[in-house]
């Protein structure tokens, strides 16, 4: 890098993406291991749990309300919470009950009523794999630490971009494809700037899609997404639309459309409830994909609730049902979700790699190994290029020095927050410490 000028930003901009890089790369790493398996959780799930799964047609499936009374016998002391029927033939039925030991699935034969087993909440290997993916397993301070990770990673691009494009335009070797006859030190870095390029549009679009999952960001965008128009369209309700304060995320799992869902109250309070069989029916008069689970109500006032959020977005849907009379007071559906809507639903399910199949979990899973690639790669770089007893971050001027970059940086900042906040946090620990302390100033070098 000799022959950059003093006053160029290339130095400055290398150093900003060599520091948050050693940060929060480790991060990247995570979310990408726990992607690539996450990515195949229905053919994972359906090895491990075959024995759940799997039953043997053999003429008519009993009635719901018979299945849960199989369920209610086994746990007298338990609350049925959930009812699902199974989208096929040869697929079991699943009955969510929670007690004091927490909440638990029991699946039962539709055939013949019994009972093939149960799965508590928590011993399920995929979720515990979703949520080292999510949060870290470690709650809320997880979930800030992931979502700012896959911001930062946003600055990795723009600042990595920056730093591939070629001075020399001539030139497509360093740059579309490694250079394998110029030295092991040109290899390793090649190695890193190559595969980052060409998987920069599948990792920013997976950053993007997992942002709306986010605790802070993720809420924010939502709520803002919710309140920004005249609100759900009203095709999707009988009459008027409530005023509730309860949420359908809070009383089911629902698609990302409709968590903020105002939910209604059943009208005919003290009458006769519906049995889960009429519910059943009516589901199943609706034209709604079978994989659809039903949420019972839990107080006179409550409703029934049908949720489906399948492999294809455009298959979700959400129905509040009354649980007394019978009838439908929201149907909201893909087609009523709004421009913004749509898109985070389709991102979300090709984010899981179901929207197309196999073929979506394939490019999903390569997009995965090339960040795994990218960011072993800038290690082992780091690892052979610092000096002992060094950091060996690039020296450079100021940020302050480049409006256009510095520019970039608050856009980023304003549009992540906890991007901005922590760009808050390291000016003042330079200013503050790093600035003032010769020794320290000496070892990391000028910010």
């Amino acid at each position: 890098m000799k022959n950059q000028s003093k006053k160029s930003p290339y130095q400055t901009i290398w150093r900003w993406h060599f520091y948050a890089g050693l940060i929060f790369a480790p991060f990247l790493f995570i979310l990408a291991v726990t992607g690539s398996i996450y990515l195949f959780k229905p053919q994972i799930e359906g090895v491990l749990y075959n024995q759940y799964y799997d039953v043997q047609p053999q003429g008519d499936k009993i009635a719901p309300a018979e299945q849960i009374e199989e369920v209610e016998k086994l746990h007298p002391d338990a609350t049925v919470t959930s009812y699902r029927p199974g989208e096929s033939a040869d697929r079991s039925s699943e009955v969510g009950i929670s007690t004091e030991e927490g909440s638990s699935t029991v699946f039962i034969d539709p055939y013949t009523g019994k009972s093939l087993g149960e799965l508590k909440a928590d011993d399920r290997i995929m979720d515990k794999i979703e949520e080292i993916h999510g949060e870290l397993m470690a709650g809320t301070l997880g979930d800030r630490i992931v979502e700012l990770a896959a911001c930062w990673a946003v600055v990795l691009i723009v600042t990595g971009l920056f730093l591939w494009f070629p001075r020399k335009k001539d030139k497509l070797s360093g740059v579309l494809f490694p250079r394998f006859n110029k030295g092991k030190k040109i290899f390793r870095r090649d190695l890193h700037a190559v595969p980052a390029f060409w998987i920069t549009a599948g990792m920013l679009f997976l950053i993007l899609t997992g942002l709306p999952w986010s605790g802070f960001w993720g809420t924010n965008f939502q709520n803002a997404v919710t309140n920004s128009g005249a609100g759900y369209p009203p095709s999707i309700w009988t009459g008027s639309a409530p005023q509730s304060e309860v949420k359908t995320k809070e009383i089911a799992e629902v698609p990302w459309g409709a968590e903020n869902l105002d939910v209604p109250k059943s009208a005919l309070e003290g009458y006769t409830p519906l049995s889960i069989n009429d519910v059943v029916d009516i589901a199943n008069s609706q034209d709604i994909d079978p994989s659809y689970t039903v949420y019972i109500p839990q107080d006179p006032t409550g409703v029934y609730t049908l949720s489906a959020f399948p492999a294809r977005a455009q298959d979700e849907l959400t129905i509040h049902i009354d649980q007394y009379s019978g009838a439908i007071l929201a149907d909201y559906r893909y087609d009523h979700y709004g421009p913004v809507g749509k898109a985070v639903a389709l991102g979300i399910t090709l984010h899981k790699g179901t929207q197309f199949g196999i073929f979506n979990q394939i490019l999903s899973l390569l997009i995965c190994l090339g960040i795994i690639l990218v960011v072993v790669s800038g290690f082992y770089l780091w690892l052979k290029r610092k000096p002992k007893h060094e950091m060996g971050a690039p020296n450079g001027p100021s940020i302050w020095r480049f409006r256009a970059f510095l520019a970039v940086m608050i856009a980023l900042g304003i549009i992540f927050p906890l991007v901005g906040l922590s760009l808050i946090v390291v000016w003042l620990l330079d200013w503050l410490i790093i600035r003032r302390l010769p020794k320290v100033k000496e070892f990391l070098g000028a910010a």
